[in-house]
């Protein structure tokens, strides 16, 4: 029980990038969409049972046939500039009524997957994630960087879009990156590996929409494709952004004026601080949202993904 490797593959001292499911499931998008252009080849899993209930019991003709369990795969790809690993997860595991990867099962997801990337000679991990940000949906998001390392703060800073976390207003230098994201970054640096997060920007008043924030991802696969030194084909997602931004904007819409002209405040500030809207305004868009989306739905038939 535990790791499963199909093929060994050959790789010199490859990079790891991983995702997971999360806020507006950016991170895994972004990797899941790179790991389709480059073409990765899967070569193992990480077993599920001592992670996850089953999804499903699968029935075939009227007769059981499995359990399907939550994926946790990896893959690899061999660059000019460097080999790489992937390992995508459909699920983070989790204790109790968290949303998010937690407690000793979540450790040991993190030890199991850098047991893999080591394996094979590899000393740095990329993760992805949400960050949420109070800026407008209109605003390109930018790509929120943690690094383990002063060295590496150098190098991040280099990318398109890219600004530490400590650039942004209000958070007094300080940030938490919850689950997996954060967890694997920590547990690789126990290890001494290179270790970087790349998040990009949700407006929060979106970080619990019931749709992916592609706008994010695209921002965050524009730097991974800086650090590879290659192009990727970004059609499909444009289309996945073209459809998510026509329903946030009947969303938006719905907002009472006074809020929608508080909020459109944040088109014109600096981006490192952000301002706009107030707590009064946010709770009321929060207790409100579901009512929201609704009508967004209503208005723009089916939804956006």
């Amino acid at each position: 029980m535990g790791i499963k490797l199909f093929k060994q593959p050959e790789l010199e001292k490859p990079d790891l990038i991983c995702g997971w499911p999360g806020i507006g499931n950016i991170g895994l998008v972004a990797i899941d969409t790179l790991k389709g252009a480059l073409k990765a080849e899967e070569f193992g899993e990480i077993e599920p049972w001592d992670f996850f209930y089953p999804k499903k019991v699968s029935i075939r003709d009227g007769l059981l046939k499995d359990l399907e369990f939550p994926t946790n795969k990896f893959y690899y790809n061999r660059l000019e500039k460097g080999d790489l690993m992937f390992f995508i997860g459909e699920k983070q595991p989790t204790e109790g009524e968290r949303m998010y990867a937690a407690g000793e099962k979540a450790y040991h997801m993190a030890n199991l997957v850098l047991d893999v990337a080591e394996k094979f000679g590899c000393h740095r991990v990329y993760t992805s994630g949400a960050c949420v940000s109070p800026v407008h949906h209109t605003v390109k998001p930018r790509v929120v960087s943690v690094v383990s390392s002063e060295k590496l703060t150098e190098e991040v800073t280099r990318y398109q879009n890219t600004i530490l976390i400590s650039e942004m207003g209000g958070r007094e230098d300080e940030g938490v990156i919850t689950g997996l994201n954060g967890l694997l970054l920590a547990v690789a640096k126990k290890r001494g590996w290179e270790s970087i997060c790349l998040m990009g920007e949700i407006p929060d008043w979106l970080s619990g929409s019931p749709f992916p924030y592609p706008m994010a991802s695209k921002s965050v696969l524009e730097v991974f494709a800086d650090i590879l030194g290659i192009r990727i084909d970004l059609s499909i997602l444009d289309k996945m952004v073209a459809r998510v931004e026509e329903v946030i904007e009947k969303v938006y819409e719905a907002f009472p004026p006074e809020i929608k002209e508080r909020y459109d405040q944040r088109k014109f500030v600096a981006q490192a601080k952000p301002r706009g809207i107030s707590e009064e305004d946010a709770k009321w868009i929060k207790e409100h949202i579901d009512e929201l989306f609704k009508k967004g739905g209503e208005q723009g038939g089916e939804g956006p993904i």
